[in-house]
């Protein structure tokens, strides 16, 4: 121990990186700024964004495609439907009897029974029962039918007077009178 002496009260302390002259912390490398990061909780988050452009972009563009998907299938069904439906040309044609059109009128005061033939071809009349006063409906009925009105008062009687018009030209018409008085209403139907 010749030249150098030691001195141990002397001695130097180790320095810490806070201690560190500029000189010193320049020349740290970037190594050692990772580790002093990695190792506070509070610059983990800065370090990785949560959200990059490019992440947002291509959920964009998957959501895009998928309502683009959406909405080239509904069309796709919608046509197939068109295409593949039931439609009217389909259809076996129903056996439509000619008809024409009568208009059943009761005029007069109270209310009334009423019978009329209307769009049946097995003959069935329809029956309105104490139909208030004045009354008129206009219906179809098969050529080759009978259009007929038929009106009932009451028990209290009074005046009603049925009419029967075909296709708007007047063909009968009838007076009721009295308690339960009867009237009935009848023509035939031209052949075409």
């Amino acid at each position: 121990m010749r030249g150098r002496t030691q001195d141990s009260d002397t001695e130097k302390p180790e320095l810490d990186e806070a201690d560190s002259s500029p000189e010193e912390s320049a020349g740290s490398t970037a190594e050692d700024s990772a580790d002093i990061r990695a190792d506070t909780p509070a610059d983990k988050p800065a370090d990785k964004p949560a959200d990059k452009p490019a992440d947002r972009k291509r959920t964009g563009d998957r959501a895009g495609l998928l309502l683009a998907g959406a909405a080239l299938s509904a069309c796709g069904g919608l046509v197939l439907y068109g295409v593949l439906g039931p439609g009217e040309d389909d259809a076996k044609p129903e056996h439509r009897t000619p008809t024409a059109a009568v208009t059943y009128e009761v005029t007069g005061q109270g209310t009334a029974d009423i019978t009329y033939q209307a769009r049946s071809e097995s003959g069935e009349a329809v029956v309105v029962k104490a139909a208030a006063l004045p009354w008129r409906k206009t219906v179809d009925v098969p050529l080759g039918k009978e259009p007929i009105v038929s009106i009932v008062l009451g028990e209290q009687g009074g005046q009603a007077r049925c009419a029967l018009a075909v296709r708007g030209k007047h063909v009968r018409s009838a007076t009721a009178t009295g308690v339960f008085g009867r009237a009935t209403c009848s023509g035939v139907l031209p052949r075409t």
